[in-house]
């Protein structure tokens, strides 16, 4: 165990195998990455939106792996937040086995299990397994295979929720309490499954959501200062970051990881900061790392010594940044992790161009490989009032465009995620529906 654990802390940045992560993507786009990267030790995320589609997708891995599947309905008390527990823990499972798979594997051309190691960046593991591979000695060799399949670590499954997107509910012309939100029961369905991973929080503070996240144990520190459930931020700026951190610890609630995003460069919304590029976003956390850990320290053990948590000496738990947003090359990368000192990177779009990472079909793939700086703009096109950058000729684009074109425009908003606007109606409707449109 000793051996394992001294090489485990030498590897690159926070004892991962990888110092990047595949960040969420829309609903669909990487909706079942975990499956395809973790056994790897690759991170990566999946949106909660939109547990229907969750539920569909549970249903159709549940056929392929041979597991019982007992659908949820809508007339489930709680179906949104227990969808979105059952896919969690069955993606759980199923990488728990892919992984005790790939450990048993041969050290081969083309298996998972050599794959796992020559995907590794430079590192003490990757050098034991080129020393591995050169070794003469059969009984050495295979005493250091041993001791490499016991270095593997599998990915985690991190989830995001955007604040924003925060429905409020309805049974039957009635509202229904708070914690059955759109956003409450998500964090709802992810705090009650067996994952051990990050929930990624987007789009700024909503109080409901983060004075909601003290409900449950999973997102305290135990006392070594270890989480089950860590909380991150995705913000744009220093100050943002330290308000939300603050905002959390006064309910005992430690922010893991402050992940930067460079608004401007994302593929999605562009919650853009007032004329700050990210270069002097970067070099404020360079240089405010402890400043952030010095404000948070005192708010967030008088609010867990307030619970009955902290005892005389509370242990402090790891605060982690990142940057993702934009980055295209390995030497972007290095750039950024050697320059700005951040702990990792998260690599979005690039993703957009592996089939074996992301669901993209193959019409939308070519256009986006063929896509120039012309084909791209930043649009007004989502619900949410935030700019978004668009591809000219995505399907979705062209059918908004033609519906437009026919006298009907908007769609048909079936799901109503973003249903919040009431300008028109008493219930909430989407801005983007046909039925708001047609009034406005």
């Amino acid at each position: 165990m000793d051996t394992v654990a001294s090489a485990e802390n030498v590897q690159p940045r926070d004892g991962l195998a990888h110092t990047f992560h595949i960040p969420v993507m829309g609903t669909g786009y990487t909706v079942d990455t975990p499956l395809k990267v973790a056994r790897y030790g690759i991170n990566s995320t999946i949106s909660l939106v939109d547990d229907v589609l969750l539920e569909q997708m549970r249903k159709y891995y549940c056929e392929k792996e041979g597991e019982v599947y007992v659908a949820i309905g809508n007339d489930t008390s709680d179906a949104r937040a227990a969808r979105i527990t059952a896919y969690l823990n069955l993606l759980d499972r199923l990488i728990d086995r892919d992984v005790l798979r790939l450990r048993n594997e041969d050290f081969a051309p083309g298996s998972d299990l050599s794959r796992y190691f020559e995907l590794l960046p430079d590192s003490h593991v990757r050098s034991l397994y080129v020393e591995m591979m050169a070794a003469d000695n059969e009984v050495d060799r295979k005493q250091m295979q041993e001791h490499l399949r016991t270095l593997v670590r599998r990915g985690r499954v991190d989830v995001n929720i955007m604040t924003k997107i925060d429905r409020i509910n309805f049974l039957e012309g009635k509202q229904r309490p708070r914690e059955f939100s759109d956003a409450l029961a998500g964090l709802r369905g992810f705090a009650e499954s067996t994952l051990r991973s990050c929930l990624i929080l987007s789009a700024g503070l909503n109080p409901s959501l983060y004075g909601y996240l003290s409900s449950f144990d999973d997102f305290y520190a135990d006392e070594n200062g270890h989480i089950k459930k860590e909380i991150v931020l995705k913000v744009s700026d220093f100050r943002s970051a330290l308000i939300q951190s603050k905002f959390l610890a006064r309910s005992g609630m430690w922010v893991s990881e402050l992940r930067i995003e460079a608004s401007l460069n994302c593929g999605g919304h562009a919650f853009a900061t007032e004329g700050h590029l990210l270069g002097p976003i970067l070099e404020e956390f360079k240089g405010g790392r402890e400043k952030i850990i010095s404000a948070v320290r005192p708010i967030y053990e008088k609010a867990l010594r307030a619970r009955g948590r902290g005892g005389d000496q509370i242990v402090l738990p790891r605060q982690r940044i990142t940057v993702q947003g934009g980055i295209g090359t390995p030497e972007e990368d290095k750039f950024l992790r050697d320059f700005y000192g951040v702990d990792g990177t998260g690599w979005a779009t690039p993703f957009m161009l592996v089939p074996e990472v992301t669901n993209v079909d193959e019409k939308h793939l070519e256009k986006l490989k063929a896509a120039k700086d012309e084909d791209v703009y930043l649009s007004n096109s989502s619900p949410l009032g935030v700019p978004f950058w668009m591809l000219r000729d995505s399907e979705s684009e062209l059918l908004r465009k033609d519906r437009i074109e026919q006298g009907h425009p908007g769609g048909r908003c079936k799901k109503g995620y973003l249903a919040a606007d009431t300008e028109f109606t008493t219930l909430p409707i989407c801005s983007a529906s046909h039925a708001y449109q047609q009034k406005k």
